[in-house]
């Protein structure tokens, strides 16, 4: 129940994040709700067929469209609210990568995954859906940046089997794994910390 809630919260993040995406853009309402809809399900959905678990899990369960639906028509009906939409889109970003990568990370666990792989199959749970996103939008992905981003669910997947040796019960890891996500990508923004730009470093030589 625990990672299912998880999954939801990240569904209704990444839903959030497309709609902002795709409103910026000035999509038809069809053109929104297909953003929303691949931001919000395309990393599981590699997941699931990486790992083989076909029909892929928002084929299974009803409630992923419902709430993507929903989603989408709370999101456009308030995107007034929604001012600074460049904030708004990196935050509900930088939670859904948090969420999705502690679900993919808890998907390969249940297969029997060894940890690296497991942190791997949760990075991609929690990036392809953005990448999917951008390159619809005619962006540049925010992966392939020098921005901190999938080094952040790196982190804290690996993170979290540390923490896992500790006395501490499963879900306060999956917390604290999920604060770290969010916590590094947040921080890299605020100070400006991004991965060294190789072609500024060959200029140099």
């Amino acid at each position: 129940m625990f990672y299912f809630i998880i999954d939801v919260l990240g569904i209704i993040a990444f839903s959030i994040s497309g709609v902002l995406v795709a409103m910026e853009k000035k999509l038809d309402p069809f053109g929104v709700f297909i953003i929303a809809f691949v931001t919000s399900v395309g990393g599981g959905t590699l997941r699931d067929v990486l790992l083989g678990a076909t029909p892929v899990f928002w084929l299974k369960e009803m409630v992923y469209i419902i709430v993507i639906s929903v989603t989408v028509v709370f999101a456009v009906m308030f995107r007034d609210k929604l001012k600074y939409v460049r904030t708004s889109l990196f935050l509900f970003d930088t939670i859904g990568i948090g969420l999705y990568t502690l679900v993919g990370i808890e998907k390969g666990l249940n297969v029997g995954l060894v940890p690296v792989m497991c942190v791997a199959l949760g990075t991609m749970t929690a990036c392809f859906g953005g990448v999917t996103r951008d390159i619809l939008c005619n962006e540049i992905p925010v992966i392939f940046r020098r921005e901190i981003y999938a080094t952040a669910c790196i982190i804290g997947g690996f993170s979290y089997f540390l923490i896992l040796q500790l006395p501490i019960e499963v879900t306060y890891a999956n917390i604290v794994a999920i604060s770290i996500v969010i916590g590094i990508r947040l921080l890299a923004v605020k100070f400006k910390i991004a991965l060294p730009n190789i072609y500024r470093a060959s200029k140099k030589k």
